[in-house]
């Protein structure tokens, strides 16, 4: 992710990674009062990430890049859209459950799903999604560069395409253009 954001950064072209999870409370857990907390994979990242960004090479030309990544928290960097149960906690989806709503951090739902455009501005912290069935979510964007499966392979080849469909498509930059290898490089 950081190696390909730092070479698009610079063409005002943000850099997603999503991540299809195995089970949303690896996520995002609850204490007894309701309150949300880190689950072991959002745990497992905001370490890497931090320790990522400690060991990384910096170099001439890159302060502008350095500056961006410097003003945005491991906890920032990140967020997750996932169904919710009718207590409004976060909960593993069933394709056939329709009455479920989507998410109960509103605001990671608006962004992710809804506003694609702050999503994709630099000045939008959150670069890396986790969710656990974007397939009925029905998210995509332009600018996922990578996608990270850590759940099991699904046995179905279509199944796999349309997930792998949710990003990997002609990324935008900051003006909205449709950058394509002309414009890349």
């Amino acid at each position: 992710h950081l190696e390909r954001e730092r070479q698009l950064f610079h063409k005002g072209i943000k850099v997603l990674s999503l991540f299809f999870i195995d089970e949303v409370a690896k996520y995002k857990q609850y204490d007894e009062v309701g309150h949300p907390f880190n689950g072991i994979y959002a745990d497992m990242f905001e370490e890497e990430y931090n320790d990522i960004l400690n060991s990384m090479q910096r170099e001439i030309g890159d302060e502008d890049y350095i500056r961006y990544l410097d003003a945005i928290s491991a906890h920032d960097t990140h967020a997750g859209y996932f169904s919710v149960d009718k207590k409004g906690k976060m909960t593993d989806s069933k394709l056939s459950d329709k009455k479920e709503g989507t998410s109960d951090d509103i605001d990671a739902y608006d962004l992710i799903m809804r506003d694609k455009e702050r999503l994709l501005s630099l000045d939008e912290p959150v670069r890396f999604l986790f969710s656990h069935s974007a397939l009925r979510e029905g998210g995509d964007n332009p600018n996922v560069f990578q996608i990270c499966m850590l759940k099991p392979q699904t046995e179905s080849e279509i199944r796999s395409r349309q997930e792998i469909g949710r990003g990997l498509r002609l990324c935008v930059n900051q003006a909205g253009s449709r950058m394509d290898a002309d414009a890349l490089g």
